[in-house]
């Protein structure tokens, strides 16, 4: 990839990242300036302005802090902890009502679901890449796994997790794996439909976590399952036993060993702990055949401590694309729906997900980043702005101070009592969630540059996989 298109995307995820923020942003000015607020600042980015400009009595500002931005409306609740002193008060005249403070807070979140909306309409029209897979078929249980032990068995169908029914296997909100993290408690029940055996079985399956390290989010809960796949060579390395013998990319292996491949994950295993040599079946252009390779140990580098043939698998198992349609609602739906199951298993201290698992604006940035760089990963990208801004309505909707919702509830409670908290009360719970909602910000931070660029505090890249193999 060249510099110039690095920069170009870059440039592009900084631009989008920003326009979500200004059509947010952009929803309290205009329901302000409706209602007869009086309308100090409207700034992207916190911070001492680096460039301002004064039109129709409201400064117009981009900040020296690249985080967020804000409307300042001083008839509020006290916002100086983010956004500075106000300007000279000015009279506005008109006297502010709750119901004015609440449809003013209100508005923000308001746009960013019709943002979301217009970028669901684009998906409904031009599509979004999927995998044509829906089956819930286990091709590969670990051994010695959470899953092995429970008694689950490759050949498997899930029915349910924890009385939820998946839709496909991963990749989706409804999947195997994601209901699996967002689990709750230490079993997790699950139903399988077992090939000879009549009516479902149930296990009571525990989990694992693996270790990260202390720069990296913890990881989420797995049980050691892979979903049934076909196996498909992605490329052959030059010299290797898989060359010698004549495999090639793009070949299917079937059986290894007469065992049918249901799993890349499975012909790993059988191929790594032979002692001799391995007879796969493959098939090629609609003609099977059989190949005898022995796995070795390559030659460099010279530590590695498995065998193999010298293959490596296609990623997407020779699955062609299809572009899916779903419609406006169903896609603000399901982002929704993930948000609030999201929050329920932070809140629930019986899951394994906590706030260090969400992303902040480094993590967001590098995903939108990531989505820019692959094919036709600007109809991913549109896809991800209905999610992205169905969270950011959501979260901003949460009844905390500062927050939108925090607005909400406030004007709620002045208008049961008849007249606002006493300001000095406000600006203490203001500035003290303003320093909490920044260390969490911080801490999420780092995790994101953990993840993303672990060598940054110096410990080692996610994958300890050489970079080259030779034989």
């Amino acid at each position: 990839m060249n510099i110039l298109f690095s920069i170009l995307a870059i440039l592009g995820v900084v631009l989008v990242f920003n326009f979500i923020i200004f059509v947010h942003e952009l929803g309290h000015f205009w329901a302000a300036k409706w209602r007869g607020m009086q309308v100090d600042r409207f700034q992207i980015w916190f911070g001492k302005p680096i460039w301002k400009k004064t039109i129709d009595g409201v400064q117009w500002g981009l900040g020296t802090i690249p985080l967020g931005g804000f409307v300042s409306l001083p008839e509020m609740a006290p916002m100086e902890a983010i956004e500075g002193e106000k300007l000279a008060p000015k009279e506005s005249g008109k006297k502010i009502t709750p119901l004015d403070k609440i449809i003013v807070a209100a508005a923000g979140p308001l746009f960013s679901f019709l943002l979301a909306f217009a970028a669901a309409c684009i998906v409904w029209k031009v599509g979004r890449a999927e995998f044509p897979v829906t089956s819930t078929e286990i091709g590969y249980v670990q051994a010695d796994s959470p899953a092995e032990k429970a008694g689950l068995k490759a050949g498997d169908t899930i029915v349910e997790i924890a009385g939820q029914r998946p839709a496909t296997f991963d990749g989706k909100f409804d999947a195997v794996t994601t209901m699996i993290a967002l689990s709750a408690g230490e079993l997790i029940e699950i139903k399988v439909e077992r090939p000879g055996v009549e009516g479902l079985v149930t296990v009571n399956c525990g989990y694992e976590i693996p270790e990260t390290s202390w720069y990296e989010r913890k990881a989420m809960r797995r049980i050691g399952i892979a979903p049934k796949q076909d196996v498909f060579i992605g490329s052959v390395i030059e010299n290797s036993p898989a060359a010698k013998a004549g495999l090639q990319q793009g070949d299917q292996i079937t059986k290894v060993n007469g065992q049918p491949a249901t799993s890349f994950l499975s012909v790993q295993d059988m191929t790594k702990e032979s002692a001799e040599a391995v007879l796969y079946t493959i098939l090629r252009e609609g003609e099977t055949r059989e190949v005898s390779i022995t796995p070795v140990f390559p030659r460099l580098p010279k530590d590695y401590d498995r065998k193999l043939i010298g293959i490596n698998f296609a990623i997407d198992n020779g699955a062609e694309l299809f572009y899916s349609h779903p419609n406006p609602f169903d896609q603000m739906t399901e982002a929704g729906t993930f948000m609030w199951k999201s929050l329920q298993a932070v809140a629930n201290r019986k899951t394994s997900l906590d706030v260090q698992h969400f992303s902040g604006p480094i993590g967001i940035g590098k995903q939108m980043y990531d989505l820019l760089t692959i094919k036709d990963g600007w109809r991913e990208l549109i896809w991800f702005l209905v999610i992205f801004n169905v969270n950011l309505a959501i979260f901003n909707l949460l009844p905390f101070p500062v927050l939108d919702g925090g607005h909400i509830v406030l004007s709620i409670a002045e208008w049961v009592r008849g007249r606002p908290a006493p300001l000095k009360i406000l600006e203490v719970i203001q500035t003290a969630f303003v320093a909490v909602l920044f260390s969490l910000f911080l801490f999420i931070s780092s995790k994101d540059l953990g993840d993303n660029f672990g060598k940054v505090f110096g410990g080692k890249p996610k994958s300890t996989a050489p970079q080259k193999i030779e034989f």
